[in-house]
């Protein structure tokens, strides 16, 4: 084997690199999710509509009402585009632009997590949040 003909110190150069790639793969997914966060069991992801946020995990903390923004919105859904969010090409496939509201919900998820914002735009969730430690109501 042609590890068997190295010597110890680049055997050990070798397994540290091992190491660091299998953490590094370890850590990747949870940076990739960092636009999501779990309420109980069900995953809150962007682009989800604030109902379904509410029934997933019930009412925020506080919400207010940030202002307006104007973002193009498509067509043939009604739906702004979040930026991050691909839309399909197809010919009829038109943006026009519109203010929509922005709203912002945040929830307290207990002294031992993290609370979250979240950013919705014409009524969709554009950001996901981490803030400080929750707290004890």
């Amino acid at each position: 084997m042609v590890l068997d003909s190295l010597d110890c110190d680049m055997k050990l150069q070798i397994l540290k690199i091992a190491i660091v790639l299998a953490l590094l793969a370890v850590a990747l997914p949870g940076a990739a999710n960092a636009e999501s966060f779990r309420c109980g069991t069900k995953l809150v992801k962007e682009g989800m509509h604030e109902t379904e946020v509410v029934a997933i995990c019930g009412e925020p903390t506080s919400m207010r009402n940030i202002g307006f923004a104007v973002r193009l919105i498509d067509y043939r859904t009604g739906r702004p585009h979040l930026p991050g969010l691909n839309l399909a090409s197809s010919p009829g496939h038109v943006l026009y632009p519109a203010e929509v509201m922005v709203t912002e919900y945040v929830y307290n998820l207990g002294p031992r997590k993290f609370m979250r914002r979240l950013v919705f735009e014409g009524g969709l969730l554009a950001r996901v949040e981490t803030l400080g430690r929750g707290y004890t109501e």
